[in-house]
């Protein structure tokens, strides 16, 4: 046991990731970010100092994790849509499944007996071959939501990630799938155990089966909750991984049924891996990177964990930073230590996306069309609105009001104490983000139209001719606005319209060459398509840098 591994604990301290001081990475730039160029310039302004809070995310997000013949762990990144090598000892990145290519969302891999790797592509229902030269073939396109993928020599075996999912092999021939069985709860990663046959999940009913490679009757092997992942290390034990933010870890000897285990504070588990050593690494699909794990809990990290947009971002009134993450929800204080602090299969709800202080608590909406009303200390929510559809924006105005930008229907909503749902304003092309005065003015940006309106009895424009606008926030009598197109924001005087450019070079929108994967099963596999912004109770501007996965502070410079 070293001191270089972090004790386990249930209260997220192991999950924390980025924790710098201002003196320190986070007031470093010219770090390249996983997005080359977008992450690799630096911010400049003439009126802000710039920071960094977190450092830009090398993997986006981490789902699938196997040891490939190169000694490399390869990591899928389903929100990213690429696979990349990691060096264990170097904690060196490396792309080798672009963004450019083929795959759209990888959830899993695995390698076959003659080193070449299966790729389960979730979204769209594929699955893929990659030769030791880097091309790819489709080897099935009928398998829907494929998910946990295992190799026992030459043969295939795919589960299907969907209530009464089904568990098949697929053959390189193109010959028809070949049904194991069926009634999957949700299956996801699985391994060829010791005794020969294969175990998978179902996440739904927290169990783990195991059937013959050749098919027959499935066996309940153990109850775990929410199993994600399952597991053998190299002396045959059943390793479980559960979802959620404790983070839990369940070993099982098979022989004696005997069972320990271990919490983490690794949120959002998804998968895990042991090298020839017997070492075993983990990922999380809520925030990326890699970690060594102890049989204690104790971890280290391999590489740093981070955010996969951020998508919203919000500063409680007691200068709190939130990020919302679409699996998690984060948390920063002003020393620059970020959090965990809930994860899908938690208390939050699914696939939040835009937030904004609300007292004590936070006004969250998700992709999904819902509002909730979310406590971060208890990790709880209360759903306030639903089917309001696609939703890119959220702001709460100065009676408790929440305001939200409907894009997909080019509505501006109300909901008020009562959770009555008013429309603002209608007929927009796309509104994405808004923002409410101490008045009660509202504020929305249109990034098709490249206007910034305010809501009176009619639309009023206050400002056009913008590069998509999306992210806005009002500080006293200014408007604040980012431009995605030109990667600034602006400035625009309530009073009078005149406007200046405030700071340049922000790592805002995604990167080129990715096609935006399709959505699955009602999952979302979308990465952030708009960048946010807040004021913080102390008159900060806090980004949203989702062009390389990072949170930036603008703050006025200290006075003489």
């Amino acid at each position: 046991m070293t001191s270089e591994f972090t004790p386990a604990t249930d209260s997220g301290a192991a999950a924390g990731f980025g924790a710098t001081s201002r003196s320190g990475p986070a007031a470093r730039f010219g770090t390249v970010s996983r997005f080359g160029t977008a992450g690799s310039s630096t911010p400049r302004s003439t009126r802000w100092d710039v920071a960094r809070l977190t450092e830009p995310n090398r993997l986006w997000g981490a789902n699938g994790i196997a040891f490939g013949p190169d000694g490399r762990l390869h990591v899928a990144q389903v929100l990213g849509g690429q696979i990349s090598a990691v060096d264990t000892t170097s904690g060196d990145v490396e792309v080798v499944v672009g963004q450019d290519g083929p795959v759209r969302t990888p959830d899993d891999v695995a390698f076959g007996a003659g080193g070449e790797m299966y790729i389960a592509d979730i979204a769209p229902g594929r699955v893929w071959r990659r030769d030791a030269a880097g091309e790819l073939d489709l080897v099935a396109s009928s398998v829907r939501l494929p998910n946990g993928i295992t190799c026992l020599g030459d043969r295939l075996f795919v589960n299907e990630m969907r209530p009464d999912g089904e568990l098949v092999e697929l053959f390189g021939s193109g010959a028809e799938p070949a049904l194991l069985t069926g009634g999957l709860a949700m299956g996801n990663a699985m391994q060829i155990g010791p005794d020969g046959k294969l175990y998978y999940p179902h996440m739904r009913t927290g169990q783990v089966w195991r059937i013959a490679p050749d098919g027959g009757v499935p066996e309940l092997a153990a109850e775990v909750g929410s199993p994600v992942a399952v597991r053998f290390d190299r002396a045959g034990t059943l390793v479980v991984l559960s979802t959620g933010p404790a983070g839990l870890i369940t070993r099982i000897d098979l022989a004696s049924g005997n069972r320990t285990e271990v919490v983490t504070g690794i949120g959002g588990l998804d998968n895990a891996a042991f090298d020839d050593e017997n070492r075993m690494f983990v990922s999380s699909f809520a925030h990326g990177g890699v970690m060594q794990v102890q049989q204690d809990g104790r971890s280290r990290e391999i590489v740093r964990r981070g955010l996969n947009g951020p998508y919203g971002i919000a500063a409680g009134r007691g200068g709190t930073v939130y990020a919302v993450d679409h699996f998690s929800l984060a948390r920063t204080t002003d020393s620059g230590a970020v959090a965990s602090v809930d994860v899908v299969g938690g208390g939050m709800p699914t696939f939040a996306r835009c937030a904004a202080a609300d007292g004590d608590g936070l006004a969250l909406s998700t992709v999904t069309g819902e509002v909730h009303a979310y406590d971060p200390q208890r990790r709880s929510t209360r759903r306030r609105a639903s089917g309001l559809g696609e939703l890119t924006g959220i702001a709460v105005g100065p009676g408790g009001e929440v305001v939200v930008a409907a894009s997909g229907s080019g509505r501006v909503l109300r909901l008020d104490e009562s959770d009555e749902v008013q429309v603002l304003a209608d007929g927009l092309d796309h509104p994405v983000g808004v923002a409410v005065d101490d008045a009660g003015a509202c504020y929305v940006g249109d990034d098709r139209r490249g206007q910034v309106l305010r809501l009176d009895d009619e639309p009023v424009v206050v400002a056009d001719g913008l590069g998509e606008p999306q992210g806005i926030a009002v500080l006293g009598d200014e408007l604040l606005v980012i431009e995605v197109e030109h990667r600034w924001l602006r400035r625009i005087c309530l009073r009078t319209g005149a406007s200046t450019i405030e700071a340049e070079d922000l790592a805002v929108g995604l990167p080129l060459g990715g096609a935006e994967p399709p959505d699955g099963g009602g999952m979302t596999y979308r990465p952030p398509a708009f960048a946010d912004l807040a004021v913080a109770p102390d008159g900060s501007v806090l980004v949203a840098a989702n062009g390389e996965g990072s949170v930036l502070r603008l703050r006025p410079p200290p006075t003489a």
